[in-house]
């Protein structure tokens, strides 16, 4: 029977011409986090995500800030993929699929996972909601896509993230992240009845 109780991790490295950067990750965690990248919005959204998943998240990030946030932004969601992906060894006894509705003031932001091993990303939001014309703060609202694609892409996930409702975008983007935990939460979760099989009839998740 497979042990349950033996905390699931990995650590990836990055380095390129436009960013460095080291994480390490604990799926089953206490929600500790001690992040790092040099941009305040995305350090308060990747503590967000660690705590509503209970993932203990160590991640340091020295990127080009000079240019702009997109490599940063997006090479965070790359190595964050990566090493959710690894984490989940032979993904035997876990639940796969995850769902959350998650209210926040006047945002809605409906989420949904199959940790399937094909990348997909659905991300939908209210056409009156243009994020490339959007901002909290400095941070432009369009990297929550960028960010998104780059985690499903490596973390070998399908995801659904719609934007149901929302006004204020510090809100939407706080809502989505958010979201996103507790679904991966949901999906990551064991099976109590299967520990010993990988849920699904091919007998190989991305086949």
């Amino acid at each position: 029977m497979r042990e349950i109780n033996t905390p699931r991790k990995a650590s990836v490295q990055r380095n390129t011409k436009e960013t460095a950067i080291s994480l390490e990750m604990t799926l089953d965690g206490q929600g500790k986090s001690d992040i790092k990248t040099g941009i305040g919005f995305l350090d308060h959204m990747l503590e967000l995500f660690s705590f509503h998943g209970s993932f203990d998240l160590t991640l340091k990030c020295e990127g080009d800030l000079h240019v702009d946030f997109h490599h940063t932004v997006e090479d965070c969601g790359i190595v964050l993929g990566e090493a959710f992906n690894r984490s989940l060894g032979d993904k035997k006894g876990i639940n796969r699929y995850g769902f959350y509705l998650l209210p926040m003031d006047e945002t809605l932001v409906h989420c949904a996972v199959d940790i399937s091993g094909r990348p997909f990303l659905c991300f939908r939001v209210p056409e009156k909601l243009p994020l490339f014309l959007l901002s909290a703060g400095s941070f432009p609202a369009q990297l929550l896509e960028e960010f998104l694609r780059a985690f499903v892409v490596h973390g070998q996930l399908c995801l659904h993230m719609h934007i149901v409702e929302g006004k204020e975008v510090h809100h939407l983007i706080e809502g989505s992240f958010k979201a996103l935990a507790r679904t991966l939460k949901m999906a990551v979760g064991y099976d109590t009845r299967s520990l010993d099989r990988i849920p699904t009839t091919k007998g190989l998740i991305g086949s």
